[in-house]
């Protein structure tokens, strides 16, 4: 067979073809994208500009939110020290409420806006979000019910702070414990007992609290005398006391009110109870308390009132001999026939007239 007819018996190429192949497939791509490329563009645009407008707002809420709390602690910074001022909680507690109330806004107004735009641009992609929604839901009932201690514990935090049932220095009975608040959070409320010891209370088991610090508070003071002493004498003693009191600093401040007398509260065969009491300033019952106890004795002891309990006072100003000072104390020898005195009786000499 020649070479001319091998080479017509070879398959020929077909690069025509496999060029036109590819330009065809050339043109399908760049129509494609010519198609949808305006739709990517939209696309693309509107994330960012979902995403810049989220973090633009995100930005501002919080900035408002910081320079709000900041205007509130200057405004009542600028009362401190005036009798405004001494009216108000102290600035620990201004500083401590305000910096919560401020993290939760921001805290809760950034979650709202983040989780907004992740949905709208979730949605710009086409995507079904009735399915995601419908999980988020089911897992956020299974995420409640499995921390749902934590939630109540953060939710009544959240309400107490806002509505500013205690704060830092605040003397208050919470049913589980009782003491002064040193530190309030969303979680914990921390308090110092009488005896020292704190105590971390969670804010979802606080049922019931009383505040005794709020407002005013009252002194009461039972002056118990004997039943044979003159009232009047008792009441003008008392008054002198409290007017006396009412004037010498820190009282004059801590008294808010005029120390009153309000009369027999209990009588009995041996005693009588005389009621005494005073508005003070919150917090400052018990020590008002004390000085009162302590002026009234004395006012009581330079009037010659003597209260319930107490020696009575002597003429002479000393102190009246012990009646039993001279009486001997009673023996077993003072009679005669008792074993000790026959014990010790002397033995009699033996009889010379023996027979």
């Amino acid at each position: 067979m020649s070479l001319s007819a091998l080479l017509a018996a070879a398959p020929s190429p077909e690069p025509v073809g496999s060029l036109g192949d590819a330009a065809e497939q050339a043109g399908n791509a760049a129509g494609w994208v010519e198609e949808n490329w305006s739709t990517w563009l939209s696309t693309g645009l509107r994330i960012l500009l979902i995403v810049a407008v989220a973090i633009t707002l995100r930005y501002l809420i919080r900035r408002a939110l910081t320079n709000l709390i900041d205007r509130m602690n200057r405004s009542a910074q600028a009362v401190e020290g005036t009798a405004l001022g001494g009216l108000l909680v102290n600035a620990e507690r201004r500083r401590q409420r305000s910096e919560a109330i401020g993290s939760v806004l921001r805290s809760v107004a950034s979650f709202l806006i983040m989780s907004t735009a992740a949905l709208m641009i979730l949605g710009a992609f086409k995507i079904n979000l009735a399915p995601l929604l419908a999980s988020a839901g089911v897992a956020g009932v299974a995420l409640g019910f499995g921390a749902r201690n934590l939630v109540t514990d953060f939710l009544s935090g959240v309400f107490m702070i806002l509505e500013d049932q205690y704060g830092v220095g605040d003397t208050i009975d919470a049913g589980v414990a009782s003491g002064e608040v040193i530190e309030v959070g969303l979680r914990v409320t921390k308090l110092r007992g009488e005896n020292g010891a704190i105590w971390y209370i969670r804010n979802g088991e606080v049922k019931r609290i009383g505040n005794l610090s709020q407002g005013w508070s009252t002194a009461g003071v039972d002056v118990t005398v004997r039943p044979t002493e003159d009232l009047e004498q008792v009441r003008k003693a008392i008054t002198a006391a409290a007017e006396s009191m009412s004037k010498q600093e820190p009282w004059s401040e801590q008294l808010w009110g005029p120390v009153e007398v309000l009369g027999l509260d209990e009588v009995l065969l041996d005693s009588m109870t005389v009621r005494v009491t005073a508005k003070t300033m919150p917090g400052k019952s018990v020590g008002v308390e004390r000085e009162l106890r302590w002026r009234i004795k004395q006012a009581l002891d330079d009037a010659g009132i003597r209260m319930v309990g107490t020696l009575p006072l002597q003429e002479d100003g000393g102190s009246s001999a012990d009646p039993a000072a001279g009486v001997a104390a009673p023996s077993a020898y003072a009679s005669a026939v008792s074993p000790q005195s026959l014990a010790a009786a002397p033995i009699p000499p033996p009889s010379l007239n023996k027979q």
